[in-house]
This record gives structure tokens, sequence and C-alpha cells, in this order.
């Protein structure tokens, strides 16, 4: 089947190993002079910035990509394992840093935290284990046809709800531990989902598995080369990759609706294909892409994440005491610090912000000496009340301002601020790299689908549909995807 994939961020790249390597005809569609989509490189005056995500997490997910393509992935890709994966800094001064590896972790625990909460490390992990065994393979990497698939078996659904999955996640945490500190640190990552920890059902603990248990990983050379390998990967399997090709109308049969015809790019050439798999964010390619389609509703009306204002710094000077490759601020205030974010739109009156040095463990990142830093405030989408025009010059002097408090190096010689407009100007709705959030009636069968019913041979990719936000979860959406062309193939 010829099959054209517009876009070669991770998931289009992941849908075209998968296809590629069944067979099909695969034509990669890219607007960009390379590979990366959102994980994409900016380099300014000696220095290279990962532009797109900064955690990497099962690897084994990356590795079904190569072996789809039918490629020894070990010669296009090497991963290093991050440990620490994080050094989490508290507004008490304590720090804790989270340790590759169970044994190592849980000693970690017993050093800052004490016995007990060592052992209720065990405890929470075996849970985390139980929740990630049942999630993963029944209701992640899945497609789902109807509402009622979740319930398909039906003894995986009633494990959930006997492991208390459709619980708050703070409270399952709060649970296990006493120490605030371990409970915010084993529940932000509900922000990757959009939520705040007291709102996310414990389901989404699975994202604390992949982070705490199963491990950080980085890729030799910095993460941008994780999208340049897979491209390499859909290539030795057959799949043309054509960059500086920006894809203008995916063609349907009756104009509107019907078959997929092809797609139209920008200067009127027409690629014919069978299946058209759509990897820019899904409302956003109905709206550009398929004019007069309706898109789902969901899509239109649905509650979309928080964004991120992402600093990219270039600085001479030393690195405090203690830095690792990912350091987490922690703000003192936690509730209405999301509360404002979430239910105000307004930005955190105490942010906890993300501090990556990539340069530590990859210095061709930048000149000797000096280094490059990711920093990263969550904010309001553009569905807020900030003026980002305004705003912006003032978010930038506070994070200046935050990194000189914490010691950072701020003899700042290049720099890079990007907030909303700049996330909406580069294709992704309401201005949030993050997507719809992970509410439950976003979700799973809820979630805008991975295929569109009035345009058979059109699928989509990516974190706008199934399953949902994060590397992991977009590589796994590649995969889903191209099951629904290989099951339309196959009819």
């Amino acid at each position: 089947m010829k099959v054209s994939v517009i876009g070669a961020g991770l998931g289009g790249l992941s849908a075209a190993c998968h296809l590629a390597g069944a067979g099909h005809d695969v034509t990669v569609l890219e607007a960009a002079d390379g590979p990366g989509g959102r994980a994409g490189s900016l380099e300014r005056g000696g220095y290279r910035f990962d532009t797109g995500p900064t955690v990497l997490t099962m690897p084994h997910l990356i590795d079904r990509c190569f072996e789809a393509a039918g490629v020894d992935g070990a010669s296009l890709l090497t991963l290093r394992p991050v440990d620490p994966m994080y050094r989490a800094c508290f507004a008490d001064g304590s720090e804790l840093r989270v340790r590759h590896g169970r044994e190592a972790m849980t000693e970690e625990i017993r050093s800052v935290c004490g016995p007990g909460a060592a052992a209720n490390f065990g405890r929470f992990c075996d849970w985390l284990q139980r929740l990630y065994d049942l999630e993963m393979p029944r209701f992640i990497e899945r497609n789902f046809d109807s509402p009622l698939d979740l319930a398909r078996p039906l003894r995986p659904a009633l494990e959930l709800v006997r492991l208390g999955a459709f619980r708050r996640l703070a409270s399952v945490v709060g649970g296990h531990f006493d120490d605030e500190r371990l409970r915010r640190l084993f529940s932000f990552q509900s922000m990757y989902a959009g939520l705040a920890p007291y709102e996310a059902l414990a389901i989404y603990g699975v994202i604390t598995y992949m982070d705490t248990v199963n491990g950080v990983f980085v890729p030799e050379g910095g993460m941008h080369a994780l999208p340049v390998a897979l491209a390499t990967a859909a290539e030795k399997a057959g799949a043309e990759l054509r960059y500086g090709a920006r894809v203008e109308r995916i063609l349907l049969r009756q104009g509107t609706s019907g078959p997929v015809r092809g797609v139209r790019l920008e200067g009127g050439e027409v690629v014919a294909a069978d299946a058209v798999v759509a990897n820019p964010d899904l409302p956003v390619a109905y709206r550009t892409l398929l004019p007069g389609l309706r898109p789902p509703l969901a899509a239109r009306r649905g509650h979309y994440s928080p964004s991120a204002v992402v600093w990219h710094v270039g600085a001479a000077g030393e690195l405090p005491v203690g830095t690792e490759h990912h350091n987490i601020h922690f703000g003192e205030a936690w509730d209405s610090s999301f509360r404002a974010l979430l239910d105000e739109g307004v930005r955190m009156p105490d942010p906890s912000i993300l501090v990556s040095v990539p340069s530590r463990d990859e210095p061709t990142m930048a000149p000797a000496g000096r280094h490059a830093l990711y920093v990263l405030e969550p904010v309001p989408n553009l569905d807020g009340r900030v003026d980002w025009l305004d705003e912006r010059p003032r978010i930038r002097d506070d994070l200046a301002r935050r990194l000189a408090s914490l010691g950072y190096p701020d003899a700042i010689e290049v720099e890079e601020l990007v907030d909303p407009l700049d996330w909406e100007a580069q294709g992704m709705e309401r201005g949030t790299p993050f997507a719809l959030s992970h509410r439950f009636r976003q979700t799973g069968p809820f979630r805008p689908a991975n295929l569109e019913r009035r345009a058979p041979g059109l699928f989509f990719t990516g974190s706008g549909t199934v399953p949902g936000v994060g590397v992991p979860m977009v590589l796994v959406s590649g995969m889903l995807a191209a099951q629904r062309v290989d099951a339309m193939a196959a009819r």
C-alpha cells in the first residue's frame, strides 16, 4: 500500500519505521530541512540546544521501532543511563537524588527521609509495577474502537479498580509517604498529563513508573539524535524521506469527505497515496489540512494542558556544586500554585522549575568552559489570562534572577526564549506542546481517534491522539497508526 506520512516528528517516524518494515511504500513529507519536529535542534554561537523533550524513558519502545524497520539500532543510536535521574531541590534547602535502580533509590530515601520512608518506597514500587503491567499492554498499546473496549476483557479493568487506579494520584502517593518531599517527587509527573496531582487519577502513576522505576536515559549526541536515528532506520527499511516538502492539503475523493487520494504540496505537486498518516497536532491538522471536515468534539471543545516557557541559555561559568543533568527546583507553595495555573489561568506565584544541563553529559553542546541550560517553567496556555506580549520580558527576567539565586552561570552569551505564542506559531493548538490534557473523558477511547471514519485511509499520530503525551506515548502512537494501516490493507 502507498502511504504518505505528513511530518517527521517522533510519531511520524515511528509510524514510518513500522510501515516500511511491513512492506508498505512509504513517503515521509517534512516541511523542515531535517527530521525531529518538536524534538528539534537549535544552534547559536557555538552552543547546541535540544528544543523539545529533555527526558527520555522506556528505551525498549525505541528498540521496537528499530526492530520493526529491520535495522540494528545499536549502530544508529547509543543510549546512556542518567544517574542520578533527577536532583530534587526543596525550599527548605534539602536535596534528594532520584537514583537509577530500585536498591540505590531505596538507600537514597533511607539516608534523606528515614528507614520508614525507604520501606514504603518498596511497597510503592510494587504498586507501580503492577499498575504498569496492567496498563501498558491492555490500555496504552492498544487501539480502541468503542468505550466498551475498556472492559474487554473485563478482568484487567477490575484489577485496575482493585489497585486503586481510579482514586486520585495525590491520595495514593500520600497513602504511601508522610514526607512532603516524597509526595511531591512521586506525583509531579501528573503535570506531563496536564493535570495537578490532586485531580489526576492514579492511573497516571504509570508516568511515575516510567520516570523513577524504569529509568531515564540520554542519547549520545543529545535528544535530537533520536529522531535522526529513527529517520535513518525508516530509510534503511525503504521509506523515502522528503525534506522541505510542506503539505498544503490532504486530498479526499469528495473534497471534504470520502477516501484518501493523497496530498497536495505547496507549489501544487500532488503525491498520490492510498493512506495518509498525519503527524501535525491533530486539531491543527483538521483546521489547516482538512478544511471543511469538522474536527472531533474533544479537539474543538476539549480541555488543553498548560503550556511551558522554555529558556535556552548558553553561559560561561561554573555550575553549582552538585548540579546533575536534570534539576528540579520545587517552590514552597504546591496546591495553590497548581490552582493559579490550572484554575485561574495565571502564572504560578511560586513556580517549580526544571533546569536541565545537557552539556554536563554531552560536552559538544557547548564551547569549552561553558554550559547549555534548558530552563522550563509551567505556564498557562493561550486559554489563560496572560498577555504574552507583555509578560515575555518579565518572565525572562524572573527566570534569570531565579537561576542566579540558585548559583547557575549568569554570564549569558546566547539565549532563546519560547513562550505559548511561539508554540502556537510552531503549530501547537492553544500554544501548548502538551496537547489535550488527560482528564478521563479525554483518555483512551474518549481521546480524538487515530482514524477518521469519514475519510477512509486517513490516520493520525502524535500527542493529540491515542495514547497521549510524552515521548513513549508518541512512539506508541506511531505503532498504533501503522496497525490501523495494516488492518486497512488486509481488508
